[in-house]
This record gives structure tokens, C-alpha cells and sequence, in this order.
């Protein structure tokens, strides 16, 4: 487990991190996703399930207990559910940025669709019982 000081250091070399549940067939295929259009490679990632979520998140108050969320963590600021995956989608290469447009549609609108999927991805996609192994060339993008 990471001190202080080394959490510190982790966030400074990590601007941008991307929570996810490790177990979700559903989170994981986004994972892939953001990796694959995430060209600049401004995106850093780690499970949930991981110890540094668990340190990381701690001081904002986010429980990683439960996993029902996407979680964007960019230069000290949590985004969490559809507004974490509109602002990720905003930084993406190609086309993909127009969709930020729905950040117009208020958030209880947007979480609740958002919401609606989360409850019931296991069922839809599957479950995994540990972590997919990612391909070599990302692999420095994993924090744990």
C-alpha cells in the first residue's frame, strides 16, 4: 500500500484516472474503448477492486465498497457516472467528442439512464472474477 507521499506522487504523474469495476464485462469492453481512441494516452486507469482506488479515493468521500459507478479522476477533480463518461468521451480522438453535446440534458436525467444500465450490466454482459489482462503496449497505462 502506498503512503502519502507516494499517492501524492501518483496523482502528480497521473492527471487523469479512470475508475472502473475490474469485474464487469461491460466496464472492461470501455476500458478497451477509451484505449483504443485515447491516441494521446492522457488517460491512466485502475480497478476498483484495487488498493490504490480504495487510498485514492478515500479523501473525496467515495466508497469502493460499491461498484456501480465510472469514476474520471482529472487534476484533483471527481466526476463520477455519466458526467465522468462525457467528460472522457470530450478527449477522445475522432468524431466521439460531439457527443459531449448531451451534457445539456440535466444530470438526473443522465444518471438515471446511467443508473439503469449499471444495475443491470452483470446480467447484460457478464461477469468477470478477476481483472481482463490488457495488452503489453498499455499495460504502463494500469496503476495496479
Amino acid at each position: 500500500m502506498a503512503d502519502h507521499t507516494e499517492m501524492d506522487q501518483l496523482l502528480s504523474q497521473h492527471h487523469r484516472i479512470i475508475f472502473f469495476d475490474g469485474a464487469c464485462n461491460l466496464c472492461q469492453r470501455s476500458v478497451q474503448f477509451i484505449l483504443t481512441h485515447d491516441k494521446k494516452g492522457i488517460f491512466s486507469f485502475a480497478s476498483l477492486q484495487s488498493s490504490i482506488a480504495e487510498k485514492t479515493l478515500m479523501p473525496y468521500g467515495i466508497s469502493t465498497v460499491e461498484m456501480n459507478t465510472f469514476i474520471l479522476l482529472e487534476n484533483n477533480k471527481i466526476y463520477t457516472r455519466s458526467t465522468a463518461a462525457l467528460q472522457v468521451i470530450k478527449k477522445l480522438g475522432g468524431l466521439w467528442p460531439l457527443l459531449y453535446v448531451f451534457i445539456i440534458v440535466p444530470p438526473f436525467i443522465r444518471d438515471t439512464v446511467y443508473n439503469w444500465i449499471a444495475r443491470n450490466r452483470y446480467r447484460w454482459f457478464g461477469k468477470q472474477e478477476s481483472c481482463w489482462m490488457h495488452r503489453e503496449q498499455w499495460k504502463s497505462r494500469f496503476l495496479s
